[in-house]
């Protein structure tokens, strides 16, 4: 399912290249752009491939409305031939890149859009909003759950961003590997598994803990998470473990030293027969202090603002940029923001073992092929159509293999170098 029709989603300067060159006449050259990343955020050693899905179904409804038009030529945005162009868009070109989930670095082509030169620089906005938003939480996700190692996930930062960016993020989460989310739009929409408990507010609100712990149960039965931290979090696990029995499902903390709290909740709960009731923690957490917790008895982390609004990266700082003009190679020369002229073709190469050691860019060619190369791009659009896309389970599965096979030191989380060394190999 789609967030929205993209409603007037272009920029001002975007309208007035394309009002430009529909008056110059340089509107239907064809041109190539590609997205890209000069660099990662710092402190990261990879970036991911998020929101490619989202923006394809986004692309089916890119149309402009007679109200948005009149708006455009009431303001003196543009002439009354760019309007009739607006007017008739479609998009009628092609798209390709990194499959969503695709692990990507400096230099490497994400996506290319190709076509006539007005067709693609209207994109230019709607691309880079959505790439660069899921893809800064899709990183910043897939930390976290590298850090968690194999314990559960819960996503549950929807009170901290727009309504539309918090489902959105919750996706992107849930394809870097979080188990489920507390966004009921995000599971309706995209069959994420969703998750929650009652907050403190509930427990405020009734005469004793133990009072809204009974309510909770008689309402949804054992299988559901108590949360216990309001008072005194001993005693609340005893409370509600009195209330539920020891087949309580889980008991949650969201303060305190969760290091401590999360040890010594193990013993009592261990002490009062709830051997199977699992802990979970929230409150703040992001990828270090998730990694902190990894010797600790916790089960399931909660995480929060730190997802959605990618762990202190909040874009993944991808640019928009033409490469290409009726065949021929364009560059930008601008110091520190040079641009590689020419359409671009990418592998990943392997060793034996399935290890990533590099990536190969060539301009307006091919890499020549060996053994273990796996070609990076593929099809999103062609004529103007989508073509079949993965699933986002399917995507989601792409990306735990691509974490698997980076070198171990990408994973970690201190500053370093990229976790694969790019080569971009110029047009001759």
């Amino acid at each position: 399912m789609t967030m929205g029709r993209p409603a007037l989603f272009t920029d001002h300067y975007e309208l007035t290249m394309v009002s430009a060159a529909l008056k110059d006449g340089t509107a239907d050259r064809q041109s190539v752009f590609e997205v890209f990343a000069r660099r990662l955020p710092p402190g990261r050693r990879y970036g991911v491939v998020a929101g490619t899905g989202r923006l394809i179904d986004l692309l089916r409804e890119f149309r402009f409305t007679d109200d948005e038009l009149g708006y455009l030529r009431d303001r003196g945005i543009v002439d009354a031939t760019t309007a009739e162009w607006l007017a008739g868009f479609r998009f009628q070109g092609d798209i390709e890149g990194y499959a969503e989930g695709e692990l990507f670095f400096p230099g490497s082509p994400i996506l290319t859009v190709s076509g006539t030169f007005a067709e693609c620089v209207l994109l230019e906005t709607l691309v880079l909003s959505v790439l660069n938003h899921d893809s800064a939480i899709a990183a910043a996700a897939a930390r976290m759950v590298t850090a968690a190692r194999g314990r559960g996930m819960i996503e549950m930062g929807s009170r901290r961003a727009h309504e539309e960016a918090a489902v959105a993020a919750t996706r992107a989460a849930y394809l870097a590997g979080f188990s489920s989310t507390s966004n009921l739009a995000a599971g309706m929409r995209y069959g994420i598994p969703t998750a929650g408990t009652a907050a403190h507010a509930f427990t405020l609100l009734h005469d004793s803990e133990a009072n809204a712990f009974a309510s909770q149960v008689a309402t949804l039965g054992k299988n559901t998470t108590l949360l216990v931290d309001t008072y005194d979090i001993a005693e609340g696990i005893r409370t509600a473990i009195a209330v539920a029995g020891p087949e309580l499902r889980a008991i949650r903390i969201d303060s305190g030293d969760l290091s401590v709290l999360a040890q010594h909740s193990r013993e009592l709960l261990d002490s009062l027969g709830a051997t199977e009731t699992k802990i979970i923690v929230s409150g703040d957490l992001d990828e270090y202090s998730i990694a902190a917790l990894a010797a600790e008895p916790v089960d399931i982390y909660g995480a929060g603002t730190s997802v959605v609004t990618g762990s202190g990266a909040p874009t993944a700082g991808l640019v928009y940029k033409l490469v290409e003009v009726d065949g021929r190679p364009v560059v930008k020369r601008s110091e520190h923001k040079a641009t590689v002229g020419g359409r671009k073709i990418a592998v990943r190469r392997h060793k034996p073992t399935g290890t990533a050691t590099e990536e190969i860019v060539v301009s307006q060619g091919t890499p020549e092929p060996r053994t273990g190369d796996r070609l990076l791009q593929r099809p999103f659009v062609a004529a103007g159509e989508p073509v079949d896309l993965p699933s986002l389970t399917e995507s989601r599965e792409h990306l735990r293999q691509g974490l698997i096979s980076i070198p171990w030191e990408g994973l970690k989380l201190s500053a370093g170098d990229p976790a694969v060394p790019v080569t971009v190999v110029p047009a001759r």
